[in-house]
């Protein structure tokens, strides 16, 4: 062999070693189950995270995402379909994505996204040592209930009557509807509960409201942060001039009222922490459920304009954010 052709065995080696190294590198599968229409701005930063990890889609990672068009019935499916694709690990975006995907696995691992009283819902048996194959992030919390109740009648002094707009779902849907009836019994508010699935029942909910004379609206959260409903019930509680609160991942900026719950933003970028560790070989079961430390107060200023409920001086002083 010649000097020259010595030199250039020489440069390809990184790149010959590189290549050897890619070829034989494992492609991880990672899952991906949400309820909404199609990505959002969150999934991306869920892939983005990941990559910040060393898990690079087309190199060493492939996620399959799956979304259910804002309908919760088509979860099942979708759940059973991921799991045929025996992935590593399987994210499910919300409380209803968590439980068709536990209907539909018990041994492939699960990250739980935005989903309610994990313990209640049955998803684990503890916070600290989820046992199992489930753990994650609980990100709406029913217990709120009462904060929420208290910042709407200091928004409003006299607020007497309010409804609540549930959804019709699991264990952690009637206990938003407990804890809510709770805080206004003990705040010496009447509360009207009006349970719903789908869009088109919204209608006949907001009627019912008005004909009860409802000064004020408490909204499920998975309305807002993950069925995509947020806008309507938004625009419905213009509508008919209800001041409107939720703890569903931007409400305010939907055209709701108020919203008081998690800083889901920053708390949602662990996701992509508990899939890493996962895929290193840590087993859920062994990871604690992480819950909110951080909460956000936001109000719509130009939804309190055209409802005719500027907010009170005192208000302005407890918000973290204002939407113009």
């Amino acid at each position: 062999m010649d000097r020259r052709s010595f030199c250039a065995c020489l440069a390809a080696m990184p790149f010959a070693a590189r290549l050897t190294h890619a070829q034989g590198e494992k492609v991880r599968v990672v899952g991906y189950l949400s309820p909404t229409q199609e990505a959002t701005r969150r999934h991306r930063d869920f892939r983005d995270d990941l990559q910040k990890l060393g898990w690079v889609e087309g190199k060493n990672l492939r996620i399959e995402y799956r979304f259910g068009a804002g309908s919760a019935e088509r979860l099942a499916a979708l759940a059973e379909e991921l799991v045929k694709l025996k992935p590593d690990v399987i994210v499910g975006q919300s409380t209803p994505s968590v439980a068709a995907l536990r209907n539909a696995t018990r041994e492939i691992p699960i990250v739980m996204g935005f989903a309610a009283d994990p313990l209640g819902s049955g998803f684990v048996s503890n916070l600290a040592r989820p046992g199992g194959n489930i753990t994650g992030l609980s990100m709406m919390m029913p217990e709120l209930a009462g904060k929420r109740l208290q910042l709407m009648r200091d928004y409003l002094p006299k607020l007497t009557r309010v409804a609540f707009l549930g959804y019709r779902g699991g264990p952690a849907d009637k206990q938003f509807i407990e804890q809510t009836q709770e805080a206004a019994r003990q705040l010496g508010m009447q509360v009207q509960v009006l349970v719903v699935q789908k869009a088109d029942e919204l209608e006949g909910a907001f009627s019912e409201m008005a004909n009860q004379k409802a000064e004020a609206l408490v909204v499920h959260p998975l309305f807002a942060s993950t069925l995509g409903l947020g806008p309507r019930i938004a625009e419905l509680a213009v509508k008919h001039r209800l001041p409107s609160i939720c703890d569903g991942a931007g409400f305010a900026e939907q055209g709701g009222l108020l919203y008081y719950g998690p800083d889901s933003n920053s708390m949602y970028r662990r996701v992509a922490a508990y899939v890493d560790r996962i895929l290193r070989g840590a087993k859920p079961g062994d990871l604690p459920v992480e819950q909110p430390q951080k909460f956000e107060f936001v109000i719509n200023l130009k939804t309190a304009r055209a409802i005719g409920a500027e907010p009170p001086r005192g208000m302005l002083l407890k918000v973290d954010r204002l939407v113009e």
